[in-house]
């Protein structure tokens, strides 16, 4: 089936995205709403001019569409959208990075039936947990852009995250309530890496307090990097 991917960099799009070329979709795009302000409802907003990078080291073209971050608003932005990927590149579904957002998930459904395309939301309802490690398992690095939770350090802001990191947030997770895999807005990630990437995104920036238990990390600069070749070395006989 010919799919488009709602796309924000983050860690959820990517991996619905993996997921769907594992299990033999065409992708034939991304899809990207880019809000006018941070408090949007359905859509992602630190880090989503750095999709066109994403975009260029997965080799797939990108629909982007301006949104005004509006509540039910946004709606018509991703009809709009979709009907500009079902037009241009034929495709019949949608894929989705939805988690637990009962909002969010049935909109982007409701949307895609008006339309007359098949929505997929393989992450939905996963174990966060698990979840969390699936990603470093399976290869992805990602960093966190913001934070906005008690118990979450700046200093996970910034750096590619490892097991280990991984580990400390889902502790944190449960000692102070927040969801695991930071679906309720606690944090926001950028994937700088993943299996379908044919290049390596890299950032500079610094974090920067904007209250209490809210950090952003102000990237100053990014660009493409080859990725790092695996030389084994084989010994003479």
């Amino acid at each position: 089936m010919r799919v488009c991917a709602l796309y924000s960099g983050g860690k959820d799009s990517n991996y619905a995205l993996h997921w769907a070329f594992l299990h033999g979709f065409s992708v034939e795009c991304l899809v990207t709403l880019r809000p006018a302000r941070e408090d949007s409802w359905m859509f992602h907003y630190p880090g989503i001019e750095l999709t066109r990078l994403q975009a260029e080291a997965l080799g797939l073209p990108q629909i982007m569409v301006e949104t005004g971050g509006e509540k039910e608003k946004e709606l018509e932005d991703l009809r709009e959208a979709l009907s500009l990927a079902k037009n241009r590149y034929g495709v019949e579904g949608v894929v989705a990075g939805a988690l637990l957002s009962d909002y969010q998930r049935m909109r982007i459904s409701l949307v895609a039936e008006e339309l007359g395309l098949r929505s997929y939301t393989p992450l939905w309802r996963k174990s966060q947990e698990s979840y969390m490690r699936w990603l470093v398992m399976d290869g992805f690095k990602f960093i966190l852009l913001s934070i906005s939770a008690m118990g979450l350090s700046p200093s996970l802001l910034g750096r590619p995250l490892d097991d280990r990191d991984v580990e400390e947030i889902i502790s944190l997770a449960r000692r102070y309530g927040f969801n695991p895999a930071l679906e309720g807005g606690e944090a926001e990630t950028l994937v700088l890496d993943a299996p379908l990437f044919s290049k390596s995104l890299e950032v500079e920036g610094e974090p920067v307090k904007r209250g209490p238990y809210e950090w952003v990390y102000q990237i100053r600069s990014a660009r493409l990097r080859e990725k790092e070749q695996l030389h084994v070395h084989v010994a003479k006989q």
